[in-house]
Order: structure tokens, then C-alpha cells, then sequence
């Protein structure tokens, strides 16, 4: 067994309440690592004879939440979900920080494997080698907050009834949806502690449509051996040291772009990107910590960063609104987005975002859609049922908000993501609103634009992510860059927290992988194999899709239409996206990861990496 795991999963069936162990040959996880990149080979090779035919809301989809080696080492804890995606019917790697990893890892596992659906509400308990699947009738229909408070007495009772002797019990860590999950909403999320949230891929609505509410964790032995525990011992110092030089992030986190992006580097949404620019300084990060803060520092396990806040609306109408001071996605599209620009009515929805369990950048990305067409008379008042959606009003997407996640009218149709909900409503009003559509692949774009050239996103970097409109997952060039697709691929596979990264020694995150594992990994044969591999099976199920969607390359491998618009205000007034210049990257790209002019990965490149049934399947798009 390699250094750095725990050597086994559990595989729950919660159509049969089958519970068992099982584990994968050292090949496998030396190619594969963890997480993003072994959720990507399971799902491969156990579904890829019928993946088009799999509706991921059904009992076929696998729902996987997976530890990295790097996890409860490298300095920041998260835990990776994936399965066949909702939102573009392939395979995402989303993470959610938080102890749930390395809990989970130190009961005695690398991972969850959630495969079937069960008749009724349940939650998985696990605490070390008990493991069970309990009643959740209780807590169906709950949202964030008190999931979490039940949750957390009813499992600490538990323990204590049946480890007497042990003392007080520390809470376990949960993951859990909200009724946004539960009722199959694509842009529901799997939810950690109160507000983080893995939410890319929609698969808060894959645990809904296993009735799967919640799983909580708690163990009690070490995280697995290490090769060289002197050697990570010192990398981790390193990371910390970094972080602590970062007095910006440590200050205000992402927080502190919600005016910045905007204001400097014209990539913020604003009214659902027809604008990129602000000079809203009542939206500045100095407004949130002096109006909202009311604990300026805490952190997940093992952070140095220390970037998250607590934040509570003081007075007024919302008066009571809790939650993490919303960083920077849930600040841009929870705020100028909807054209909110105070920081009371940004808790205020990013509050009820996180307590239904939806994500900010999805439904986010909804809202402002659906504001759009509200504007251009496209949808009618009496369309969203009495809601008048102007820009600005906090309350009207607040009312809208709660339709998406219970499908209640308008919501029903918006609970299907931006892309589905415009190819329904293009029909539907006999019109075409593709082009007020901004996502990529049936998946929202994070809150980086790309017209204005001054912020990291490049011009193919969601056109060409195989995790759509994912800003933390973006294509580009070099392939070796520290933010090319390939080097994320390793963040997700590891599992830590990729903010933590930043600034660090070029090579120093393979440098910890070989001190925890054993196993020397350059960044070479990274780039040049392992990292391919992965992103070749990502492409290839993105590519099979189905059994409601499909993406062409020639088509869909391109920016959001709105993307091609110039921009209308600001210092970058005028500047746009040039298609020609897309065209040309895109196509150096594809020879890079070696794809062909198609898009497809080419057959000689897959059978170098010993992907050869890929290749067999891949030969009907050809």
C-alpha cells in the first residue's frame, strides 16, 4: 500500500443499505492520486458503457466524496464530491473546505462511495470502522441551520450512549444538503458546516435524489503514515510562512474584491454582465467590515490563512441575517450582479442562498438571467407569479430565490440552471435568450470576466475547462502555468485548498506529494501524463453527455455570446472579446492537450496513455 492513504473506501448502496469496503491497486492511485482524478476513473469504469444513457438525477449516477494524500497534511482541509454533473452531464471535482476530510480519513478511509437511492430520508453515520445509515425523516425539509444543530446533538448523543467512558465528544463533521437538494435543483449544493459549500456540478440535487440528507463523520485514530514526516513537516512551515506574509488575504480574504474587480479590473458581473465595471465604494470591503463583521478571523483545519469572517446584518428589514462575510463570488453575483450594492442586502442573500442550499454562482447566475429578461419585457410579472424583478431589489430575488429552491411556479423552470432554463423559455416565449445566457456547458461562469484582459481568466479559459464555466478550473497555456487546468487538476486530486497555494515554490506542492507518498512526481510527468490522463476522461464523458444534453465542440467549445459584446462603461470602455483570437488559441490549446481540430482527443494520444477503451468509445464521434 502506498504511504499517504488509508487503503480503503466505503461503498454504500442505499438501494439494497449494503455496506461495504473496498480499495484500488497502488497503479491506480499512483495515476490517479485522489479525488477529482480517481472520481474521474471510477466513474469511467463503471459507467462509461451506458454514460448517455445515465440521467444523473437517477439511481445509476455514483455520487463519490473523496480524500486526496495531501489531505490533512498539505495546510487546509477540503474533501472533493463528483459524479455524473446535473448542470453538463460530465464529471466535476468540487471541493468544500472544512474537517470533513480529514475526519474521514482519520475513521480509516480515503473515501465515500455512494451508489443507488434509498425509499426514504437517511444520513450516513460513521464513526471509525461503525458504520450504519440512519432515519432522516427528521431533518427532511430542514435547512442549513438547523440540520447542522440536529445533526450535531442527535450523532454527539449517540456517541456518548455508546462510547460512555470516552468523555465529551467533540462535534462530527457533516456534509448535508438543503431543501434545494432535496428537491433535485441543478444548482443545489453539498454543504459543510453552516455557508461552504461545494457547488459546482450541482450535486447537492444527486444526494437529493438518493434521499441521501446528510453524512456525518467522526474519527478517532491518526491520519495515515508518511514517508518523510520530518520532510512535511517543514513544507508545512513553508506554506504557513507564505500565507502569513499575505496580509491581504488573511485581512479580507476574496472579500475584498466584490469593489476591486469592478472598480480596477472591469471583470465583475454587473446586471448579469452587461456591464464589467462599478465604482460602487459603498460595496467596498472597509463597508463590510465595519457594518457586518462580527468575528474577523477563523479558519478550517490546518489554515494558516485564517480567511474567513462572520458576518450578521445589524438592523433593518433583515436584521439577523447570518453567515460567512460572503467572499468574493457570492459578494459579484449576489450583489452588483442583481445590482445590490450594499453589504446588508448581500448577507442578507447570500444568507438565504446558503441556508436553502443553493449555490451563489449558480443561482446567481439564474437570477441575474432571469432579471434580464425581466428588463426586456421578455418575462412578465405575471411570468414570475407578482414578482417585479428589478435590479436592485433585494426582496423580489429573495421571493424568486425561495420558487428556484422549493420548484414552485417560475422556479420549477429556473431550478433547472441558466442553460436548460433557456432553452425552455426560448421556446416557450418564441425567442431566442441564449445570448443572455452566460455560462459555458450548462455551467455558470464564475464571477472573472474576460473582455477587460486585466483579470486571470484567459480568453479560452471557460470555453475550453472540461468543467465548463468553473473559475477555478480554466483552460489555458502554458499547460505547466500554475493556473492551467492541468496544475488544478492536481490541487482537486491531492485535495487541499488551492488558496493556500499561491505564492508557494514553483515545485514545492510535488515536493510535499513525494514526502507524504513516497513516490517522486515532477511536474513534467505531471503535465505531460498523469494530469493528461485525467483531463482525456473528464473530456470524453463531458463529450458523451447525455441523456438530455449534448455539446458540440464546433459549437459550444466558445465564450458566452456576451463575452463578444464591448464593454459599455469604464476604463476598458469598448474592449471585447475578439473571436478570431479565440479561434487561434483554441486551436493551439487543442494540439497541446492533443485534441483534434475537432475537439476530440486524438486516437495515438489516448493510446499513449494506455486509454484505449476511451479511444474505442470516442470512435463514434469522430
Amino acid at each position: 500500500m502506498i504511504l499517504g492513504y488509508a487503503g480503503k473506501f466505503l461503498e454504500v448502496n442505499l438501494s439494497s443499505s449494503k455496506i461495504k469496503e473496498t480499495s484500488f491497486d497502488d497503479e491506480i492511485l499512483k495515476d490517479y492520486v485522489g479525488g477529482r482524478g480517481l472520481a474521474a476513473k471510477i466513474l469511467w469504469d463503471r459507467l462509461s458503457n451506458k454514460w448517455e444513457r445515465v440521467d444523473s438525477l437517477s439511481s445509476e449516477n455514483i455520487l463519490l466524496f473523496l480524500t486526496g494524500p495531501l489531505t490533512g497534511y498539505f495546510p487546509g482541509g477540503r474533501i472533493c464530491v463528483s459524479g455524473k454533473s446535473p448542470q453538463s452531464n460530465g464529471v466535476v471535482g468540487s471541493t468544500v473546505g472544512g474537517e470533513f476530510g480529514v475526519e474521514l480519513r482519520c475513521a480509516g478511509y480515503d473515501g465515500i462511495i455512494v451508489t443507488g437511492a434509498s425509499e426514504k430520508p437517511v444520513y450516513l453515520f460513521v464513526k471509525d470502522s461503525d458504520v450504519e445509515i440512519r432515519d432522516a425523516s427528521h431533518i427532511w425539509g430542514k435547512d442549513a441551520k438547523r440540520t447542522v444543530t440536529i445533526l450535531t446533538k442527535e450523532c454527539r448523543e449517540l456517541l456518548k450512549k455508546r462510547h460512555p467512558f470516552y468523555g465529551e465528544w467533540k462535534e462530527p463533521s457533516l456534509l448535508y444538503i438543503g431543501p434545494a437538494g432535496e428537491n433535485k435543483v441543478r444548482t443545489a449544493v453539498v454543504a459543510a458546516k453552516w455557508s461552504h459549500a461545494a457547488g459546482y456540478g450541482g450535486y447537492g440535487a444527486v444526494m437529493g435524489s438518493k434521499k441521501l440528507k446528510a453524512i456525518a463523520v467522526k474519527g478517532t485514530g491518526p491520519l495515515p503514515d508518511v514517508a518523510d514526516i520530518r520532510k512535511v513537516k517543514r513544507l508545512i512551515q513553508v506554506v504557513n510562512n507564505n500565507a502569513y506574509d499575505n496580509d491581504l488575504w488573511r485581512q479580507w480574504g476574496t472579500g475584498s474584491g466584490g469593489y476591486e474587480v469592478g472598480a480596477k479590473t472591469s471583470s465583475e458581473p454587473v446586471r448579469n454582465w452587461q456591464d464589467e465595471w462599478h465604482d460602487e465604494k459603498s460595496f467596498g470591503v472597509d463597508q463590510f467590515e465595519n457594518r457586518v463583521w462580527v468575528k474577523q478571523y477563523w479558519s478550517d483545519f490546518g489554515c494558516p490563512t485564517c480567511c474567513l469572517k462572520i458576518a450578521v446584518v445589524k438592523s433593518g428589514k433583515s436584521k439577523g441575517a447570518i453567515t460567512d462575510n460572503p467572499d468574493y463570488e457570492m459578494q459579484a453575483y449576489l450583489g452588483p450582479n442583481l445590482g445590490v450594492f450594499t453589504p446588508e442586502e448581500n448577507v442578507f442573500l447570500s444568507s438565504l442562498i446558503d441556508d436553502l442550499g443553493l449555490c451563489g454562482i449558480q443561482t446567481g447566475n439564474v437570477l441575474g438571467f432571469a432579471a434580464e429578461l425581466f428588463q426586456r419585457g421578455i418575462l412578465t410579472k405575471k411570468d414570475l407569479e407578482g414578482i417585479e424583478l428589478k435590479w436592485g431589489v433585494a426582496e423580489a430575488f429573495s421571493a424568486l430565490i425561495k420558487k428556484i429552491a422549493f420548484r414552485e411556479g417560475i422556479g420549477d423552470l429556473l431550478a433547472e440552471g441558466t442553460y436548460r432554463a433557456a432553452l425552455k423559455i426560448g421556446k416557450m416565449k418564441n425567442v431566442d435568450v441564449l445570448p443572455y445566457a452566460v455560462q459555458s456547458k450548462g455551467i455558470g461562469i464564475g464571477a472573472h470576466g474576460i473582455r477587460s484582459g486585466k483579470d486571470y481568466p484567459e480568453i479560452i479559459s471557460y470555453a475550453c475547462s472540461v468543467q465548463g464555466g468553473d473559475h477555478t478550473s480554466t483552460a489555458g497555456l502554458p499547460l505547466d502555468s500554475g493556473g492551467s487546468e492541468l496544475m488544478e487538476i492536481f490541487n482537486d486530486s491531492g485535495v487541499y485548498c488551492n488558496f493556500n497555494s499561491f505564492g508557494i515554490p514553483r515545485n514545492l506542492r510535488f515536493d510535499f506529494y513525494e514526502a507524504v507518498t513516497g513516490l517522486k512526481l515532477t511536474r513534467e510527468k505531471w503535465c505531460s501524463s498523469k494530469a493528461l490522463k485525467i483531463l482525456q476522461l473528464q473530456r470524453a464523458m463531458l463529450l458523451l453527455g447525455g441523456p438530455d444534453l449534448k455539446w458540440n465542440p464546433k459549437i459550444h467549445d466558445d465564450n458566452p455570446s456576451r463575452f463578444y459584446e464591448p464593454l459599455p462603461s469604464g476604463p476598458y470602455k469598448g474592449k471585447a472579446t475578439d473571436k478570431t483570437a479565440v479561434e487561434e488559441y483554441k486551436n493551439r490549446y487543442y494540439e497541446a492537450v492533443g485534441w483534434d481540430k475537432n475537439g476530440i482527443p486524438k486516437t495515438e494520444v489516448l493510446q499513449k496513455l494506455g486509454l484505449e477503451e476511451v479511444n474505442k468509445t470516442l470512435e463514434k464521434l469522430r
